[in-house]
């Protein structure tokens, strides 16, 4: 085994670790039963690429849907250019604020999200530097917390950062059952139900009998009190 391949797994088990046992694990935090590991595709030198980081001529505010559909403001940097099997790609690079120092994330998908992978996207950070020139490692693509428990508010990717290839590296989806398709999909799964409409009175339906009974309470104009939980 490659020293690359062996430093892989060494982390892959750190995390786990991590995962099942640490108090700000989000499985420990929220008790979501029944880790037995995080999943992952085979290690693949293919999705380790060169890549040359393209800055803005001014950072700029941006806005990244949430699963909570908010908004989490981050700023823009620039782009990543690489190429996955000679396919020219880019994704776009985003700073989280204080406290992450020279620390930027990218959120993507790909075509294996909603299926293999986390449908609404997986992360990868880079630490800057002077040349701009970094070795972008897709076999350590991780998913947002938010793919193990609804506990956890996360950032989407933008449009501009769903690639139009198979990344068949890095982390794989938890569960075939918290797998939604898109962002979309996540955000909606997390709002509260809309009111169906009213049920109307069918004309075809038959007249009761008349009875005595009670006089009705007349509705009030302002509506039911909603119900408690």
């Amino acid at each position: 085994m490659d020293q690359y391949t062996q430093d892989l797994k060494t982390e892959r088990e750190m995390k786990d670790r991590f995962m099942a046992h640490h108090t700000e694990s989000p499985f420990v935090a929220d008790g979501v039963a029944g880790f037995e590991g995080l999943h992952y595709f085979p290690i693949s030198t293919r999705y380790l690429v060169r890549a040359q980081l393209k800055r803005a001529s001014v950072p700029s505010e941006a806005f990244l849907r949430t699963n909570r559909d908010g908004q989490a403001v981050v700023r823009y940097l620039g782009e990543l250019h690489f190429a996955i099997s000679g396919r020219k790609l880019h994704l776009r690079v985003f700073h989280a604020g204080e406290g992450v120092g020279r620390n930027v994330f990218v959120p993507f998908r790909d075509s294996t999200s909603g299926r293999e992978t986390y449908g609404p996207g997986r992360y990868l950070t880079l630490e800057l530097n002077e040349d701009d020139v970094y070795e972008v490692d897709f076999n350590r693509a991780f998913n947002p917390y938010c793919a193990y428990t609804d506990a956890y508010e996360c950032s989407f990717p933008p449009a501009e950062n769903d690639l139009p290839v198979a990344v068949e590296a890095g982390e794989r989806v938890w569960s075939v059952d918290r797998n939604p398709r898109s962002p979309s999909s996540a955000v909606m799964a997390l709002l509260p139900p809309r009111p169906g409409p009213k049920a109307s009175p069918s004309s075809k339906a038959k007249p009761r009998p008349s009875r005595a009974a009670a006089p009705r309470r007349k509705p009030s104009s302002k509506g039911r009190r909603p119900t408690k939980r």
